[in-house]
């Protein structure tokens, strides 16, 4: 079947998409994915007993009466999401980086709808399923799409580039992230700068950091149309952080005008990303009023850059992901606070292959010098790192929630981060 005419089926005979059996809607197309472990075509029968309009399979062995066979079901799906991306008439903002994709994609979304009708990647759904998945969900009349873009290998932004064909692009930084993946630093630093080279390709425009070397000199070689924070509109703009006791308190100048404000993120570290959020909101066109109004009331989520205040503690929720470069800089900004009693929980940091025990080696010995009252380090990799020093460590999350169970923290500032995979969240309700 052509992708025009399963465009046809989607619009019309269906009520969106979904890749998951077990949480299909009536009326949603299904596309019968492949796994590591599992062949998606087999649920192909439970998805229409359950209610899917049609079941899209790459296997004859499950064909029937509804389902759609194609050559392969995950090629289709980023072929119908392109599709529907020029069917919207959308402008695309695409977002990369080792970090602060997400927070500077919310904090872009909320200013740009002041302005248009914006859809955007909700949690991390910003790979080769995820990405397609955000833009089949757009509606038509969308006028601006903010698309995060996440890759733990090279090659996988081009991919990504290729299905949402943005018009627009941002790389927040480069770090060390998915080392494993992409093998160095360079890696990172090639694979992150496929979106330059689509956005030269369309004679899209980057807007940068030009206050980062790597992506400036990134810019000069590979960008014909480069914004940079710091001009965004032939006019200077000034974003920097002011002396504040939790959360990151910004002065802006621009137009011969000074405005300060308090957001609700925590550590210097964010000013990259409101710097960023604040350069495109203007560069598009949003009034400097309307985009302050919106990062003030930006509140972060799931535990990104999060205050939370217990009966007992002050917690730094920061456990959504960690990499060498987030974590040096969380606990760079929590030294700073100005407070009585700290303790950190940190978990490991997952996809470093090689660099991994260098990595946590170097991050132990910064919070060495944190002068916390409790370190609690998590996972196998700190535990090795951490050998001779004191500090205690883990094995696993829940190894730390009896320990706290036992030893809870009481009016304690606490950090806590780690990648994913740990799990530190788990550990929420003990504090």
């Amino acid at each position: 079947m052509k992708t025009e005419d399963l465009y046809r089926i989607f619009t019309e005979e269906s009520t969106g998409v979904s890749t998951d059996s077990r949480t299909i809607k009536k009326g949603q197309l299904f596309f019968a994915l492949w796994g590591q472990n599992f062949n998606g075509n087999k649920y192909a029968e439970e998805a229409l007993d359950k209610g899917a309009s049609y079941a899209v399979i790459d296997d004859p062995a499950f064909e029937t009466d509804r389902t759609i066979l194609v050559d392969d079901t995950l090629l289709e799906l980023m072929g119908l999401a392109t599709h529907h991306r020029k069917m919207t008439n959308a402008k695309v903002l695409a977002i990369t980086g080792t970090n602060g994709k997400t927070t500077t994609k919310e904090l872009i979304a909320s200013i740009m709808s002041k302005k248009f009708k914006v859809h955007y990647t909700k949690g991390n759904l910003n790979n080769e399923i995820g990405l397609p998945m955000t833009i089949l969900s757009a509606p038509r009349d969308v006028e601006m799409m903010i698309l995060e873009m996440g890759a733990n290998h090279i090659g996988e932004i081009r991919t990504l580039c290729n299905i949402a064909r943005p018009d627009y692009g941002i790389i927040t930084n480069i770090g060390n992230a998915h080392i494993e993946g992409f093998g160095s630093f360079e890696g990172v630093l090639k694979a992150k700068s496929e979106l330059y080279e689509y956005l030269r390709k369309v004679n899209g425009i980057a807007i940068y950091n030009d206050k980062n070397p790597y992506l400036t000199e990134k810019i000069y070689k590979l960008i014909n149309r480069g914004v940079p924070y710091s001009n965004p509109t032939g006019v200077d703009l000034v974003v920097e952080a002011l002396p504040s006791e939790m959360n990151l308190a910004v002065r802006v100048k621009y137009q011969h005008r000074t405005h300060d404000i308090q957001t609700a993120l925590f550590g210097s570290y964010n000013l990259e990303n409101v710097t960023a959020a604040i350069a495109t909101g203007l560069f598009l066109g949003v009034s400097m009023e309307d985009i302050l109004e919106e990062v003030v009331k930006y509140q972060p989520g799931n535990n990104r850059s999060q205050i939370k205040t217990t009966p007992d503690n002050t917690i730094v929720c920061d456990s959504y992901n960690a990499n060498p470069t987030s974590m040096a800089l969380a606990i760079k900004s929590f030294s700073e606070l100005k407070a009585g009693k700290k303790a950190v929980i940190l978990g490991d940091m997952l996809e470093l292959g090689e660099k991994s025990e260098e990595e946590h080696l170097k991050l132990v010995e910064q919070v060495k010098v944190l002068n916390a009252e409790k370190v609690l380090l998590v996972g196998s990799n700190f535990k090795k790192a951490s050998s001779g020093t004191g500090f205690l460590s883990f094995s696993d999350v829940n190894e730390l929630r009896n320990y706290l169970r036992k030893k809870p923290l009481k009016g304690t500032f606490v950090l806590v981060k780690g990648s994913r995979g740990i799990a530190l969240e788990k550990v929420y309700d003990l504090l």
